[in-house]
């Protein structure tokens, strides 16, 4: 008999159901984007389609699609399809789905298909639970994150399953996307609505590449907009400015985009950009990355990659760091910019950090070698009759205060690990240090 109620129960259930859900594609013709993994011809396309598909991990930003993806192979699949969020399931959860998959299998030759969303919120316990029935093929796992799976997800798991990376939707994606939900009966086809081609555009562009964003943004500017006397809701450029607001920056502190985005500081600044420079300082601040982080690098920067041809820039480096724990939020970020700006305009050598990497190399090849007599300390009773700092000779009893001698051990007397450039300042060091040499040579 059919429940009245329950399909009245299911219809206002529809209703109320967010404009991205209601949106979701229903198959793999319907999704947007992402051509370089579900494009014609593509291997997770085939699989989908062929209902032959291997465990999967759907990795990339909010909005990009993964779910999506999930839900699609759960329109086409003939094997059960099993949905879990690792925010609010445990391993007793895990467990029973995988004793119905075993039955399942067993009894009716079905297989089952899991699906779990943000699977880097499972601890390790709990994806070790997992990986003896991924392993026997009890389940199929589909695990969804924006974290980098080879940070956050088991080893053993990543090496049973397929990684696919997801991209940001580009803003042609999401101006699809929101032209579909106008025209479809599923968003608001049936309703009286007219939307501003530059507010349409705004709305694709501040979401930043976040499809679920855009589809909150144009209900929320349609829910509130008051209908006008002949019944049409009119959402302009201030209407649309109104619902999105701020855009959300993804930036994952402790993964991929971490990474990246102070990848790409450190690589600009070395790079002399100081436009790159700021850019990507501007998304670390922005996204609300710890100052004395941002600090740090510019510190190594300025002596890995200017080093001597300015040394100035450490001390201002250092300056900055001392700096924004006495300021904070927000005006470190001017302290901040000063420092990597000078550090990225600032003559670039890294003779010094060749030279310590190569003399530390030299050391833990050879860690035995004794520091020769005449530089051993002798300040000691005793120390003479040992031979310790005998035949030493004191630079300041020198003309212009210097004395050739040799400083390194007898191994490593001819080696030369400082190679001044002829950049900024290093060029004076440069020509003080052919000064000496002249000076030895003379001597001899």
């Amino acid at each position: 008999m059919v429940d009245l109620f329950d399909i009245a129960s299911e219809q206002r259930t529809k209703q109320n159901m967010p404009l991205a859900a209601r949106m979701r594609p229903r198959t793999i013709g319907e999704v947007v984007g992402q051509e370089q993994i579900i494009g014609k011809g593509k291997l997770l396309r085939r699989a989908i389609e062929a209902d032959k598909l291997s465990s999967l991990i759907f990795f990339g930003p909010p909005g990009s699609g993964k779910t999506t993806l999930a839900e699609v192979i759960a329109n086409t699949t003939k094997s059960n399809f099993v949905r879990l969020s690792a925010v609010t399931s445990g391993i007793a959860d895990l467990r029973a789905v995988i004793n119905q998959a075993k039955d399942d299998l067993k009894l009716y030759n079905k297989r089952t298909v899991l699906f779990i969303d943000e699977i880097h919120r499972f601890n390790k316990s709990q994806q070790d639970a997992l990986l003896p029935a991924v392993e026997n093929g009890t389940v199929i796992l589909i695990g969804a994150t924006t974290e980098n799976p080879y940070f956050e997800v088991n080893s053993a798991l990543i090496s049973r399953s397929r990684i696919f990376c997801l991209n940001k939707l580009t803003d042609d994606n999401i101006l699809e996307l929101l032209t579909r939900a106008l025209n479809d009966s599923r968003g608001f086809k049936d309703c009286n609505i007219v939307v501003d081609e530059q507010a349409l555009h705004h709305l694709a562009t501040m979401s930043g590449g976040d499809a679920r964003s855009a589809y909150n943004a144009l209900e929320l500017a349609i829910l509130t907009t008051e209908p006008s006397d002949n019944g049409q809701i009119f959402i302009d450029l201030t209407a649309a400015e109104e619902s999105i607001q701020k855009p959300h920056i993804f930036y994952d502190k402790n993964g991929d985009w971490h990474f990246d985005v102070i990848s790409a500081f450190i690589k600009s600044m070395r790079g002399s950009d100081a436009n790159a420079v700021l850019h990507w300082l501007a998304r670390m601040i922005e996204a609300g990355e710890k100052p004395e982080f941002i600090a740090r690098r510019i510190v190594i920067c300025s002596a890995e990659d200017v080093g001597l041809a300015d040394p100035q820039a450490l001390v201002v480096a250092m300056s900055a760091a001392n700096a924004v724990h006495f300021v904070g939020w927000p005006e470190a970020q001017l302290i901040l910019a000063e420092a990597a700006v000078y550090v990225a305009t600032a003559p670039k050598s890294n003779s010094a950090y060749l030279g310590i990497n190569q003399a530390c190399e030299d050391v833990r090849k050879s860690p035995f070698i004794a520091v020769p007599a005449h530089l051993q300390e002798n300040g000691y009773k005793g120390a003479a009759s040992l031979g310790r700092g005998i035949g030493y000779k004191y630079p300041h009893d020198y003309p212009d205060h210097y004395t050739p001698q040799q400083y390194l051990p007898d191994e490593f007397a001819d080696k030369i690990y400082y190679r001044p450039t002829d950049i900024g300042k290093e060029a004076e060091i440069e020509n003080r240090l052919e000064e000496l040499k002249e000076k030895s040579r003379c001597q001899d």
